[in-house]
């Protein structure tokens, strides 16, 4: 019976940390929810104010269904903010409000990363589909050793560039959230103590970035060992 420990040593621990980062983003979120801020400006209202102090205009804000479903379209220039954000006055709505704005000045000041990620998704989207089919097919044409091994070859590189968007996202994420939080301090939007609701909110929404980049990476350094043990046997 084969034992892949690669998965029990790499990967797993990735997975479970991944989980805990999924919940606590959302127990996280629920728990700042019911945290109204005193100066009752809606999650809409916010993000509107991120974008005016940072002379970005042309951007829609719109309401979205479901929960958590914020997002910024950069090929509509639309932030998208979901039901529990949009006309909510929470800490944790003002919070990813502002987080989703801070990617519409992204991309209205041009930040490399940014744009960056945004160039290489078409590469990484097509990567990540052809990743497995290639190595299964490497597998499919084991007998032929030199074929099956640059079919494996290609698939583990493919898998490689959904790592390197993984890693692109994180800085992008990461300083759009240091703009959401400049702008709520500066702009007063919350007060001291309601920026701790905020910031622990976009820090647990930050860990789930950080937990995918952990699993894909975990995920390729597992291919190398198990085909890369595979060509030395």
């Amino acid at each position: 019976m084969y034992f892949d420990w690669t998965y029990i040593v790499l990967v797993m621990p990735c997975v479970l940390f991944s989980l805990w980062a999924s919940s606590s983003v959302n127990s996280t979120f629920k728990k700042y929810s019911s945290q109204m801020s005193r100066r009752g400006i809606t999650g809409a209202q916010a993000a509107e104010r991120v974008l005016r102090s940072n002379g970005v205009s042309g951007v829609r804000i719109e309401r979205v269904n479901g929960n958590l479903t914020d997002h910024y379209d950069p090929r509509t220039n639309v932030i998208r903010l979901s039901d529990s954000v949009y006309g909510n006055t929470s800490t944790a709505a003002i919070g990813v409000a502002c987080h989703e704005a801070g990617h519409a000045v992204q991309y209205a000041q041009s930040y490399a990363p940014i744009k960056f990620r945004a160039a290489i998704i078409p590469i990484t989207n097509i990567g990540s589909k052809l990743a497995m089919p290639l190595i299964l097919i490497g597998l499919l044409f084991a007998v032929f050793e030199n074929l099956s091994y640059t079919f494996v070859y290609l698939g583990i590189v493919c898998f490689g560039l959904s790592l390197v968007f993984q890693l692109v996202t994180l800085p992008v994420e990461f300083n759009a959230s240091r703009r959401a939080l400049a702008a709520i301090e500066t702009g007063e939007l919350l007060t001291e103590e309601e920026q701790k609701g905020a910031r622990k909110t976009l820090r647990a929404a930050a860990m789930t970035y950080v937990a995918a980049t952990a699993v894909a990476l975990a995920q390729l350094l597992r291919l190398i060992l198990i085909f890369g043990r595979r060509r030395r046997d």
